[in-house]
């Protein structure tokens, strides 16, 4: 489908609008002015007769109507469109003016059929309309009055409308003119003026244009941008903003991933350098192999989170919720880590009470994360508590391990993948486990929750709370 030009659009709305308003105000003026010429010169026609009657009503006889016609022939002089005849009660001819040009020497039947009685009033409403012999456009009247002898005669006065609607066709012909012009200079102007308006439109195409996958941090600035656009504007930047955040954020993501990948990758190669230098024993060999295998499962897991982390992304990732005894949850993943626990010399406790509606399966992994994490930084000797507190709105979930603690800046930054507070901290075989995605998975399960995940670190100790909101309250 082609696409449309919307300066051509909206000036070809206006364009049509102008005519529509044209259209309107012109039949309405050509109407009115068709019904005030109307009723003009049935006024005319009116008072003509009116007078007739009454100069009729003066005169003896038919004879003395003859005698008297240039009298009664004065009342429609000066205006050759006017028409008048006097008619006896025979029908006999007795006074005419006109009527070979009007009526083409005799009025139809119409204005007779209809004429009005002596005692009648005449108004405008009993004008009537006919065309003559020559198709010529009438209007008139017919109406019986009584000479002094009572006598009675038929008056009828009829005006040729031709004039008048030479009139009307001459106007209506300036106003489909004057309609088409002002059209073409509506369109002419609103082409113009449209495509001065979404100027700044064709300013931030330009702009956009310079944005780049290098220039994602270009901000799109309008000068003299309207306020209709200023939500365009705004909304345009913030969409780079976020996009250069993501790809900000997939760069140091792919760096941390390569960087935390060629360390194990780097170890399986040096440890099978070593052992391939010379011969090596049965145990040896041995003893090479355990250790390629920790770190291929180490690599399993660092692959395992990256894909769990891209699929809860995803717009279509599916959770099933389902409410559960939270301590009994908790108690449960307590004595999976309880032979890790003896061997750090770590113990666990659980408290609380309540049930929590969660995907049972992400929570177990979340509190995993949590725990191991724990036991990974938690001194010898050493207590870590899980706890569930249900509250109004929220259902919390806390871990809380006694150790070192972390500095209040950095406690929103643990969350971030591939992100560890310390460098120093993630040696050794447990900490390969998490490889910096372990919080990373907690916060991106309570994000599918609809919850929150904070930490808190003091001098007593580090905790990290979960809340997951309770519906309906």
């Amino acid at each position: 489908m082609a696409a449309r030009s919307l300066t051509a659009t909206l000036a070809l709305s206006f364009a049509g609008t102008t005519l529509a308003v044209f259209a309107l105000v012109g039949s309405t003026l050509y109407f009115t002015l068709g019904r005030e010429i109307r009723q003009q010169d049935d006024l005319d026609i009116v008072l003509i007769a009116r007078h007739m009657r009454r100069l009729a009503g003066e005169l003896h006889n038919a004879a003395d109507v003859r005698e008297h016609a240039p009298r009664l022939t004065s009342q429609v002089l000066g205006n050759s469109a006017l028409t008048m005849e006097v008619l006896g009660a025979d029908g006999a001819l007795l006074v005419e003016h006109n009527t070979q040009s009007v009526a083409d020497g005799k009025f139809p039947a119409t204005p007779l059929a209809s004429r009005l009685g002596a005692a009648q009033r005449i108004t405008e409403s009993d004008v009537r309309e006919w065309h003559n012999l020559r198709d010529v456009p009438v209007r008139g009247l017919a109406a019986d009055a009584t000479l002094a002898d009572g006598t009675p005669v038929t008056v009828v006065i009829a005006r040729d409308m031709t004039d008048r609607w030479r009139v009307l066709d001459h106007y209506r012909e300036r106003l489909y003119a004057y309609g088409f012009a002002g059209m073409l200079l509506a369109f002419g102007m609103s082409w113009l003026l449209v495509r001065e308006a979404l100027r700044p439109l064709r300013d931030m195409a330009v702009r956009a244009e310079t944005v780049t996958v290098e220039r994602l941090d270009t901000a799109i600035e309008v000068d003299g941008a309207p306020l209709e656009l200023e939500t365009l504007v705004k909304s345009l930047n913030a969409m780079l903003e976020r996009l250069h955040g993501g790809f900000e954020r997939m760069s140091q993501y792919t760096a941390d991933l390569a960087h935390d990948m060629r360390t194990p990758l780097g170890n399986l190669r040096g440890a099978t350098e070593v052992a391939l230098a010379r011969t090596r024993t049965v145990p040896e060999y041995e003893a090479l192999l355990e250790s390629n295998l920790e770190e291929c499962a180490r690599l399993s897991r660092m692959i395992e989170n990256v894909i769990f982390l891209a699929r809860a992304e995803h717009p279509q990732f599916m959770t099933t919720l389902a409410e559960f005894d939270a301590v009994e949850a908790l108690a449960q993943i307590a004595d999976y880590f309880e032979g890790l626990a003896d061997e750090a010399g770590v113990r666990i406790r659980v408290t609380g009470e309540g049930r929590l509606r969660a995907d049972r399966e992400l929570f177990r992994r979340a509190l995993s994360n949590l725990l191991a994490n724990a036991l990974r930084y938690t001194p010898r000797g050493g207590e870590i508590t899980l706890s569930a507190v249900p509250k109004p709105t929220t259902f919390d979930v806390t871990v809380a391990n006694p150790g070192a603690p972390i500095d209040a800046e950095l406690l929103e930054r643990i969350f971030d993948r591939f992100y560890r507070v310390d460098a120093s901290r993630h040696s050794g075989p447990q900490a390969g486990g998490s490889a910096g995605l372990g919080l990373a998975i907690v916060r991106t399960i309570m994000t599918l929750h609809g919850g929150t995940a904070r930490a808190e670190s003091d001098a007593a100790g580090t905790r990290f709370m979960l809340s997951f909101a309770r519906p309906g309250r």
